[in-house]
C-alpha cells in the first residue's frame, strides 16, 4: 500500500478546489457591469492606483498612508459587480482570485476580505470603519462613504 504524505495529499487537495472553482467560474458567465470603488469619508486619501486597490483586496497593503488599516469588503463570488471588479482591477476572473485565497488559507498566512451580500451591505460596511474600501455597482452620494478616484 501506498503512503501518501501530508505535502502530497495537500497538493492534491488544492489542485481539486482549484480545479472546483474553475468550474464554478466559467469565463463569460457574468454580465460586464461598472462599478465604483468607495471608501469611508472620513479617509482623506482621494485617488488610488489600480495596483493599490488590487493588492488591498489581496491583503499585501495593511494600512493607508495615514495609518489607519486597511479594510477591504467584497461582494459574492456570483455577483456581476464583482466579476467586472476582478477582471478590471485584478486582471483575473473571480474563480482565480477565490483559487489564490483558497492557496492562502490552506497555507495558513491570510484569510480573503469579508463579503457583503450587496451595494447597500458594501455601503453599510464601509460607512462604519474608516479603513474601509469597496465597490459597489451604484452609488448615490451617502453620507459617511464617497467615491475615490482610481487612477
Amino acid at each position: 500500500m501506498k503512503t501518501i504524505t501530508f505535502q502530497r495529499m495537500r497538493r492534491r487537495v488544492v489542485a481539486a478546489l482549484i480545479s472546483a472553482v474553475a468550474l464554478l467560474s466559467s469565463p463569460g458567465s457574468a454580465a460586464a457591469a461598472d462599478f465604483q470603488i468607495i471608501i469611508n469619508s472620513a479617509n482623506p486619501v482621494q485617488a488610488v492606483t489600480k495596483e493599490q486597490v488590487a493588492r488591498s483586496f489581496m491583503k499585501k497593503i495593511k494600512k493607508w498612508d495615514n495609518g489607519s488599516t486597511v479594510i477591504p469588503v467584497d461582494q459574492p463570488a456570483n455577483a456581476p459587480v464583482r466579476d467586472a471588479f476582478s477582471k478590471a482591477i485584478h486582471g483575473r476572473g473571480v474563480g482565480a482570485i477565490v483559487a489564490a485565497w483558497q492557496q492562502e488559507i490552506f497555507a495558513g498566512r491570510e484569510i480573503p476580505p469579508a463579503e457583503k451580500s450587496g451595494d447597500a451591505a458594501v455601503i453599510a460596511f464601509v460607512k462604519a470603519n474608516p479603513g474601509a474600501i469597496g465597490y459597489v455597482a451604484s452609488f448615490s452620494p451617502t453620507e459617511g462613504v464617497r467615491v475615490v478616484d482610481v487612477r
